[in-house]
């Protein structure tokens, strides 16, 4: 065999290995350990100097990798506006950094990049939804991870584990409810994050839209946008606001599944999904 057909059979037989051997366009993200991610539900998120924290990891149908926060997170507007219909939000493509460590005169770390990629807001103002409790509860909004940090990424709530599947049957009055909350406010300490907190039940008059809740420690801003799980370890909500008439001190939390299912029908994503997480849910405190 000459040398030039040798080296192109060579070449041939190599470019067949790394085509069986490569990842399938679409296929499921190979997710961090649990023990060593930076990108997971309850890390911080900022967003032109606001910080959230993340509650959930969603993956799309072609393999992408979101991590969920409030739509008020980028919202334009103040503190006290939290109609996401009428309220001004910052565009879709804006940059956001995860970060640790952060406090509030220091960001922290950075340990990942995204851009926003669905806000309920923007798509509620695009669509003219006018439905109140729509309007004043459907508070969700995706980051997109750059595919560079992607191999940062774990699903799993630090310290409860989970979530294991989206709760679809709302709450009770007494159900608990477990949460892990990273404001800066209280400056990077991860003891202070896991909360556990009691439902108050759901308010019929809303259509189910949110949840009222007590928490051992209420939820403070910087804590805005994180994931609430069940008894069970299912997603139950996304925290929005901090209640203060009728129930002072209490927190209001948006239904999951509602704000899923109108992403799903409204965001342009494609096969957008919760993931479950890697570690059991253990509620423990």
């Amino acid at each position: 065999m000459k040398l030039r057909t040798l080296f192109v059979v060579l070449a041939a037989a190599l470019l067949a290995a790394v085509t069986l051997t490569a990842s399938p366009a679409g296929a499921a993200p190979r997710w961090a350990d649990a023990s060593t991610a930076t990108i997971h539900p309850g890390v911080m998120m900022y967003t032109a100097g606001a910080q959230c924290t993340a509650n959930f990891v969603f993956t799309d149908g072609a393999g992408d990798v979101y991590v969920g926060y409030a739509a008020h997170c980028a919202g334009t507007g103040s503190s006290t506006d939290t109609n996401g219909c009428a309220t001004d939000s910052l565009p879709l493509g804006t940059a956001v950094t995860f970060n640790e460590g952060g406090s509030l005169l220091d960001e922290g770390t950075v340990v990942g990049h995204g851009t926003l990629a669905y806000s309920s807001w923007l798509a509620m103002k695009k669509k003219g939804t006018t439905d109140a409790n729509t309007c004043a509860y459907n508070d969700l909004a995706l980051v997109k991870v750059d595919a560079a940090d992607v191999g940062k990424v774990n699903p799993s709530v630090p310290f409860w584990g989970g979530p294991t599947g989206i709760d679809t049957d709302g709450t009770k009055a007494g159900d608990r409810v477990y949460t892990y909350g990273n404001s800066s406010l209280r400056a990077g300490i991860s003891a202070l994050s896991p909360h556990t907190g009691i439902s108050l039940g759901d308010d019929s008059a809303d259509g189910g839209w949110s949840h009222p809740l007590y928490t051992v420690s209420p939820g403070i801003p910087g804590d805005s946008g994180s994931g609430f799980l069940s008894a069970d370890g299912k997603a139950v909500g996304v925290l929005s606001t901090l209640g203060l008439a009728p129930l002072p001190l209490s927190n209001n939390i948006g239904d999951l599944g509602k704000e899923l299912a109108w992403a799903q029908a409204n965001s342009g994503i494609s096969g957008l999904e919760l993931v479950k997480g890697t570690e059991p849910f253990s509620p423990i405190l």
